[in-house]
């Protein structure tokens, strides 16, 4: 995205009256990237390049050298706050509605493999220039209900021994772009654009140190990043599909401090206005104010001008338009069909007992407990015959008689189960029942029931679980969708694909082919496979809504089986 400067002769639009409420006797907001004045916007900045919708330009630079500059002496460093430092829920509140920020939608087609890359904007500025209310600002406006907000002061590297020691004494530089973990930065972006999860540092600015737990990030349609070096690192740029710049006058960001440092912190006028004199404002001169050439759009005044939001907003619609995916069910339905059942799928033997068990619970007028105590009596079944696909090696033991017995055990690391909610986690007592001290995850995934599109809102799962074998359970698998989506957040969490195990009472052929063919390492695992699915989505002959029917719940308004309504735990 380089193209000339902004020129001072292109196009602007006629500045947004001034908000009500504006005056210095608002009280200061808890985060110096959130301490967002409404003052009168000026106009949204404008250079040569392509149009915006409503008039906006973009603009951007001949040359990304001069971005970063020589290291320069060092300098004392000022403490600062972030909505973003400390662990949070995975969730971000406006005013209207939560928007969850744990889940995404699966952005993958029938294959398993990804189709549109995240949309990532970029959001630099000065120090209290409003950077995250305009981010909150464009979240809320965008109506996306997936979304990530990364905040670059989570990535300040680790400072050595030494450089602790200056910190302490308010002689190290935090305002030199070396202070950050550009490294760190480039690849987490990397991934959450590919739909993976990423560990995100929790900085302590007390401490000037990264504490010892990170915080887990998920993918998402949007991520915001922002930051005061958003734009100054030029393999950072590449990755940035909209580069924003907030640009507050010097006055009104150094106003936010005082309000900040005086009511927060204890600190008197003239140790503030010495500190922003001495560090804050020279590296806004020489390393951030430069960037601005860079952005793609500059928004004067923040937050105030909501006329440059509104047409940020529309752009990223068209934008997000252009990049949808939507489930195409008939497309997994008929992908498939005629082909012979894969080699990965391995379903229990149908004994006169396995089959007798199958009669009961699929008869509409097994009662109740009749239903869950023959369900359990398969999941046991079922989960006895996954393990003996586990891995195992010989080994010899000695018996109480003093004799050598050359026997077999276990060759992972640990075994983990995750069922997936609802009807998934009744197969966790059977789980728990054969394997000692197994560890359990749950993954939440509903449907959209405009969409069809299956979505992931909630997830709990161990830590390391790269390192074991996966039981992923769910009782019925008709087209495989919400199968196909966990197994993709089980190997966003780097677990092999080898190491998966799918175990269902009960799949459908169209579910079976669809996982297989997504993922050809995953082995499958079920106590019986039935043909056909109807134009719901059901398994035919099947066996009902298996969560209604275990929970005593009323059945889905349109009859469809567990994995393809929005379940509740």
């Amino acid at each position: 995205m380089a193209a000339p400067p902004a020129s001072a002769d292109a196009p602007r639009l006629p500045p947004p009256p001034a908000a009500a409420g504006d005056g210095p006797h608002r009280p200061a907001e808890r985060s110096e990237t959130a301490c967002e004045d409404r003052g009168s916007a000026r106009t949204v900045s404008s250079g040569g390049g392509h149009h915006w919708p409503g008039g906006l330009w973009s603009s951007n630079a001949e040359s990304l050298d001069r971005l970063l500059p020589p290291v320069g002496t060092g300098r004392s460093p000022r403490k600062r706050t972030t909505s973003q430092c400390k662990s949070e829920p995975p969730l971000l509140r406006t005013s209207k509605r939560t928007i969850y920020t744990a889940g995404r939608p699966p952005w993958y087609n029938e294959h398993g493999t990804q189709s549109k890359e995240a949309f990532a904007i970029g959001l630099g500025g000065g120090s209290a220039s409003g950077k995250t209310t305009v981010a909150r600002m464009i979240i809320e406006a965008l109506d996306v209900p997936w979304v990530v907000l990364l905040s670059m002061d989570s990535f300040y590297k680790v400072l050595t021994t030494q450089q602790q020691e200056q910190a302490a004494h308010n002689n190290f530089n935090f305002d030199h772009p070396d202070a950050f973990d550009f490294d760190l930065i480039v690849s987490t972006l990397k991934k959450l654009k590919q739909g993976k999860s990423v560990k995100v540092p929790v900085y302590d600015f007390t401490t000037h140190s990264r504490k010892k737990d990170w915080k887990t990030l998920y993918g998402a349609n949007v991520i915001i990043f922002e930051g005061i070096m958003a734009f100054a690192d030029k393999t950072l740029l590449e990755l940035l599909d909209m580069k924003i710049f907030v640009d507050t006058d010097s006055d009104i960001r150094l106003v936010r401090r005082l309000r900040r440092d005086i009511s927060e912190r204890g600190r008197d006028i003239e140790g503030v206005i010495k500190q922003y004199n001495k560090f804050v404002k020279p590296a806004f001169d020489q390393y951030i104010q430069p960037t601005m050439r860079v952005a793609d759009i500059v928004v004067p005044w923040g937050s105030g001008n909501t006329v440059a939001i509104d047409l940020i907003v529309q752009h990223m619609h068209s934008q997000l338009e252009e990049r949808k995916l939507r489930w195409d069910m008939a497309a997994l339905a008929s992908a498939h069909q005629c082909h012979p059942l894969p080699r990965t799928l391995s379903v229990l033997k149908s004994t006169p007992q396995v089959r007798g068990m199958h009669t009961i619970i699929r008869d509409k007028e097994t009662s109740r407990d009749e239903f869950i105590f023959y369900s359990k009596r398969l999941m046991r079944l079922l989960i006895e015959h996954a393990l003996s696909f586990l891995p195992f090696q010989d080994c010899v033991v000695q018996t109480p008689q003093g004799q050598d017995y050359a026997g077999k055990c276990y060759a992972g690391k640990q075994i983990t189960g995750v069922s997936i909610l609802r009807a998934g986690e009744t197969m966790e007592p059977a789980l728990r029942a054969v394997c000692k001290d197994v560890r359990i995850g749950t993954i939440l995934i509903q449907t959209n029931q405009l969409t069809g599109e299956p979505e992931l809102h909630y997830l709990r799962l161990p830590k390391d679980i790269s390192d074991d074998h996966v039981i992923l359970m769910d009782c019925t698998v008709s087209t495989g969708a919400a199968a196909m989506m966990a197994v993709r957040v089980l190997l966003d969490h780097d677990v092999p694909e080898d190491k998966i195990f799918l175990l269902s009472l009960l799949m459908a052929e169209m579910g079976v082919h669809s996982v297989a063919y997504a993922f050809p390492r995953v082995r499958i695992i079920t106590t019986a496979v039935d043909k056909r699915v109807n134009d719901l989505f059901r398994i035919i002959p099947g066996i009902g809504n298996f969560g209604d029917r275990y929970f005593g719940t009323d059945a889905a308004p349109d009859g469809s089986d567990e994995e393809e309504v929005a379940s509740t735990s």
